[in-house]
């Protein structure tokens, strides 16, 4: 007689189990491989070799070294950035500024930024995964900056949005991803009053 009740199902012998620790290692590979040989250069043999993995353990959890640097981009950009909140439209531009040139100055990112931007004009999905991944986290920060302005009537209501993030973020990366030059706490000041002035203006 069949009995009442099946027997639960066991895993398949030799089932991948997919370590959050290898997985991490393997996130932290792609950007050091980034940084090291850009993307066009950059293979699965040599993410898994950084990693300290086998080729199997970067294949289990991603088909492609595409689909892995879409992956490994868009969890950064999930994360995201706290607006600032210092009482004053010139503060937070201060402090976005600030943050965001610390960013653009660490060696990972100096080199992967312009290198998946270039990129991105051959592969539609890099394009839109940077699109999420640095326009619209960092419009999402602009855009709670100017709406505080609003509220303590620094800025008047209907302030460009995306005026504020170009002002913002578009003189920072000419400087540090283009011209690399550097950046100097009196500089990052003057920029801050230009954009906070450049704002009101514009509202006009």
């Amino acid at each position: 007689m069949a009995p009442d009740t099946a027997p639960p199902r066991r895993a398949p012998a030799g089932a991948a189990v997919l370590r959050d620790d290898v997985t991490e290692a393997i996130r932290a590979a792609v950007f050091a491989e980034l940084a090291a040989v850009g993307y066009g250069r950059m293979s699965i043999e040599g993410i898994a070799r950084r990693a300290g993995v086998g080729k199997a353990a970067v294949y289990r959890r991603w088909r492609s070294k595409l689909p892995l640097v879409l992956d490994v981009v868009s969890a950064v950009a999930a994360v995201g950035m706290p607006a600032p909140a210092t009482g004053s439209l010139l503060g937070d531009i201060r402090m976005l500024l600030e943050v965001t040139a610390r960013a653009l100055r660490h060696p990972v990112a100096s080199q992967i930024i312009p290198d998946l931007l270039a990129e991105a004009s051959r592969h539609p999905e890099i394009a839109e995964t940077l699109q999420t991944a640095l326009r619209d986290t960092q419009r999402g920060i602009a855009t709670a900056i100017v709406e505080a302005a609003v509220e303590r009537g620094e800025l008047p209501a209907g302030t460009d949005c995306d005026l504020a993030l170009d002002l913002m973020a578009g003189p920072l990366y000419w400087r540090l991803a283009v011209l690399r030059s550097p950046l100097t706490p009196r500089y990052l000041d003057r920029l801050a009053v230009a954009t906070a002035a450049a704002l009101a203006a514009s509202a006009q």
